[in-house]
């Protein structure tokens, strides 16, 4: 080992590109050359149902094009594909190592993976810095004046505003010092089939995003025409930056592209302050409802056969594209929890499952929000009606004519599995008894 040179390393996770990226730039700007790294995990992996998860292909491609760009600067990505664990002790025996960085992560499964691995590398002797990279504010960045986290939207957006700085936006200028990456050819990427997947046909949206930010207050609510950026998956893997789309959304006077970014901080931030609302209610009476939990309904709502087009146009377009409409989304997941009485977590995993741009926190910030049971100070009895949420916004049935064609023919199309007012009656009755046994 003596005879390698000392290197540092950049450790990729959630932040698949070179510009603007905050712990790349640190990492450049330390004493050693800079060894990039990339771990397909497969903690991650092995637990995905579909051998052509679109997700896995999308990483791929995105680490292809950052290996590429690394070789054009006289480098390149070393890839492993292993558990963290396994893979770190695989570096470690072949790299003299001083430091590791990498950006922070701050879902629960990260957090324990950082803590682990950060004892691993302190037993080896090596340093392990991390970074804010993902969101604008992090954490205790943004809490209440004694210090608490807030649990409600509105004053959070209010202080994030206030807290908010040209600084907080300022890229890292991480091109200024690409000459001190570690100038090596690694072995070549693992390939998708030798790790259990196959390439998806799926298309993934481009990171086109500027159009729609300025006409995005008028057209985000309506399914059929193409007024939201899509710009969620790269957000979710890093290819793009946030400082780039929220220096963006700033400049224009209409801040409400800007503020659909702050509800992804805020989800963030509590799950950051509550991790158990991964997968338990944040209002903890609503733990109480008796829900129905009928699969063959459920199955019914995975495949878009419920007799309510709006919703079924919706997991339709889920199911073949990656991707819903974010109007569809509160639609589709209201009717699963209120209308169905299925438990939010079916709901929640089976979006984990499909969703290009799936992120846990703003996943379950949103089921909880259908369902009653999170944050949001609405009550329990906010139930969307899919046929009058489908009349206000998708009025000439643009979106339902492409995703349930057979609409138009009462013949073909499925008798709704449930009677909307029958069901929302049910629903109170049997929220409120939930929320009365205290």
């Amino acid at each position: 080992m003596a005879d390698k040179p000392l290197v540092n390393i950049f450790w990729f996770r959630r932040d698949l590109r070179l510009n603007d990226n905050a712990g790349l730039y640190h990492a450049l700007k330390g004493p050693n050359q800079v060894l990039c790294l990339f771990i397909f995990d497969r903690q991650i992996l092995d637990r995905l149902e579909d051998k052509d998860d679109a997700r896995v292909t999308f990483i791929y491609q995105s680490i292809e094009e950052l290996n590429n760009s690394l070789r054009n600067h006289g480098s390149g990505l070393l890839v492993k594909y292993n558990t963290a664990g396994h893979a770190w002790d695989e570096v470690l025996k072949e790299y003299r190592v001083e430091t590791v960085y990498c950006n922070h992560d701050y879902e629960p499964y990260a957090m324990q993976r950082d803590q682990a691995i950060g004892k691993k590398l302190e037993g080896w002797g090596v340093g392990f810095k991390t970074y804010k990279d993902q969101v604008i504010f992090e954490k205790d960045e943004v809490v209440k004046d004694d210090g608490r986290p807030y649990t409600v939207y509105t004053p959070y957006q209010r202080r994030w505003y206030q807290k908010l700085s040209a600084f907080y936006l300022q890229p890292y200028p991480t091109e200024k010092y690409l000459e001190n990456l570690y100038p090596h050819n690694p072995h070549p990427m693992p390939s998708l089939t030798s790790m259990g997947f196959e390439k998806s046909k799926q298309q993934f949206p481009g990171r086109d995003y500027a159009d729609v930010i300025k006409d995005y207050a008028e057209t985000r609510n309506y399914p059929g025409i193409a007024g939201t950026s899509r710009i969620g998956l790269h957000l979710r893997f890093g290819t793009v930056s946030i400082r780039e789309l929220a220096r963006k959304a700033n400049s224009y006077s209409d801040k409400t592209w800007l503020n659909e970014l702050i509800w992804r901080e805020f989800y963030m931030m509590i799950l950051f302050h509550f991790p158990h609302t991964a997968d338990q209610a944040f209002k903890p009476e609503y733990d109480r409802i008796k829900w129905a939990n009928d699969e063959s309904q459920f199955k019914a709502w995975c495949e878009g056969r419920t007799g309510y087009p709006l919703v079924d146009a919706g997991m339709r377009e889920l199911n073949a594209t990656g991707y819903m409409h974010n109007r569809v989304r509160m639609v589709v997941a209201s009717f699963l929890t209120k209308d169905l009485l299925i438990d939010w977590r079916w709901g929640e995993r089976y979006f984990a499952r499909k969703l290009l741009d799936y992120e846990m926190a703003s996943n379950v910030g949103g089921w909880q929000w259908a369902a009653g049971s999170g944050t949001d100070a609405a009550p329990y009895f906010r139930i969307f009606n899919p046929d009058s949420q489908l009349k206000k916004f998708d009025p000439e049935l643009i979106y339902i004519k492409k995703w349930v064609p057979e609409y138009a023919d009462f013949g073909h199309y499925p008798k709704p599995i449930v009677d909307h007012a029958f069901a929302r009656e049910r629903c109170l009755k049997i929220f409120k008894t939930a929320m009365d046994n205290k």
